[in-house]
């Protein structure tokens, strides 16, 4: 009987694990670690793991323990040294701790291999702690740990993962391979508002492409536009490409200098949500310097916003997503709070409190009048969860995702809702178009535009429009 048996070494670690996991402490104090140090890879790894726990946990402790009733071991069976101090007093089938262990680690392993890999041991030892300390029978645990690994296959099914739907072919696209990245200039931005990880991108740049120049941006060195125009004239002239190491801002500055140049672009994630990076299929510094070294590339769709009224001004490019109405304040709500909250919790706060405080905003779009609280156009169609935009699966699509939130009474109530349940289709304030254009205008005074994180004055008329297949970016061949 394991229970009886004695385990050398065990007596000390095992039933210390087995209270450290109550209430999912443990798993939660482990996501929160790979939060902060992981990539974009693990950091969806760690919330893919606490959702499946919370599914586990949810199906286990409120349905199954209470319809099954098993009583618990016998507690004098167990040495007093392995007993727990409180001994549960819910019921033993089937066990809890386990379904959470084996949830949280497949959850992880589903997004990340190698943090399953690390994480099975410690899984396996919580799971064996609960028969170890008497508190569970053998069979509660291997019955917990299967429900575990199915509510983590459950979430998948609602949620699949990168691996499970790979981009589509991209048109590809012909960028010169730059073996040890010779001819290839790199501008980071270190105030991108990258995530803290253990890695630093560019020591990681200079270790794969040691013959690539990196530019460190500066403010006294002049706008981060001028900087990137010199390194790009540098780049053509060597005929190399661009690199780009920052935020989408940054990388939105860098597509502009891009296109005007007619030279590659190389993406190295290090901002604080990087969302052309991801889905362009590049989410560490070592997928950008594989492809630069193989010279794989892809070509991408470009939005603009091109203005039809007032001075002669310049298109507005945007890689992501281009709005006007609510959102703008958030982006400066967001960009207040970030450096001592965090970009998401700031975002979120940000949005309670642009919707408790913002006014709808008036515009003619494509020839109708219309009161909004909010008009998005993204480069290309996103999948989306409730009302928010989350992944597109190809960037050469040729379309713009419009979505249009309209005011009237109580919508703002709807819109807070909505973005809580995700239930917003049928509602007479929400639209949701794909198209190729859109004209507006009409728009007040002093309106604001938001497009890739940056915040500027609209015009007061002008024509979202897309630069079809117009950039050209490196890519590696296939997701790592």
């Amino acid at each position: 009987m394991v229970a009886s048996r004695h385990w050398p070494g065990a007596e000390g670690v095992l039933p210390r694990l087995s209270r450290s996991a109550d209430h999912g402490r443990l798993w939660f104090g482990i996501a929160g670690v790979m939060w902060a140090v992981g990539n974009p890879r693990g950091r969806r790894a760690a919330a893919r793991g606490v959702a499946s726990l919370a599914l586990a946990s949810a199906t286990v402790n409120t349905v199954l323990k209470g319809s099954i009733g098993r009583a618990r071991p016998v507690a004098h069976a167990v040495p007093l040294v392995r007993r727990l101090a409180r001994h549960p007093i819910t019921t033993s089938f089937p066990s809890g701790h386990s379904a959470s262990a084996a949830a949280f680690t497949v959850g992880a392993a589903l997004e990340s291999r190698r943090w399953g890999a690390a994480l099975a041991p410690v899984a396996a030892s919580v799971a064996f702690s609960r028969v170890y300390t008497g508190v569970h029978y053998p069979s509660d645990v291997v019955v917990g740990a299967a429900l575990g690994a199915g509510a983590a296959f459950a979430v998948r099914g609602l949620v699949p993962t990168r691996t499970q739907l790979p981009p589509p072919a991209r048109p590809r696209a012909d960028a010169p391979a730059l073996p040890g990245g010779d001819g290839l200039i790199v501008v980071v931005n270190p105030a991108s508002g990258a995530p803290p990880t253990l890695a630093d991108p560019v020591r990681q740049l200079r270790t794969a492409l040691p013959e690539a120049e990196v530019v460190l941006y500066e403010e006294d060195a002049g706008p981060l536009p001028k900087v990137l125009e010199e390194a790009a004239e540098d780049a053509l002239r060597r005929a190399g490409a661009l690199g780009v190491c920052g935020g989408d801002g940054t990388v939105n500055a860098a597509a502009g200098v891009a296109l005007r140049y007619g030279v590659p672009l190389a993406v190295l994630p290090g901002g604080t949500f990087n969302h052309f990076a991801a889905d362009l299929g590049v989410e560490t510094v070592q997928d950008t310097c594989r492809a630069v070294a193989a010279g794989t590339a892809v070509r991408v769709d470009v939005g603009r916003v091109s203005p039809v009224a007032g001075p002669p001004a310049e298109p507005v490019h945007f890689l992501n997503t281009f709005s006007i109405g609510s959102y703008p304040e958030l982006v400066r709500v967001r960009e207040r709070w970030s450096p001592r909250l965090g970009g998401p919790l700031a975002g979120l706060l940000g949005a309670v409190h642009v919707l408790r405080t913002s006014r709808p905003v008036t515009a003619v779009v494509n020839g109708r009048p219309r009161s909004l609280w909010l008009l998005f156009a993204g480069n290309g169609a996103y999948r989306s969860v409730g009302l928010a935009p989350v992944r597109r699966y190809d960037l050469a699509d040729g379309l713009l995702d419009v979505r249009i939130a309209r005011a009237g009474r109580f919508a703002r109530t709807w819109l807070l809702a909505a973005a809580v349940t995700g239930v917003h289709r049928r509602s007479p304030f929400y639209a949701a178009v794909r198209a190729r254009r859109l004209r507006v205008s009409g728009l007040p005074e002093g309106t604001d535009m938001a497009y890739d994180g940056e915040v500027a004055p609209a015009p007061p008329a002008f024509l979202i429009h897309k630069a079809e297949e117009a950039l050209t970016v490196y890519r590696p061949t296939q997701d790592p």
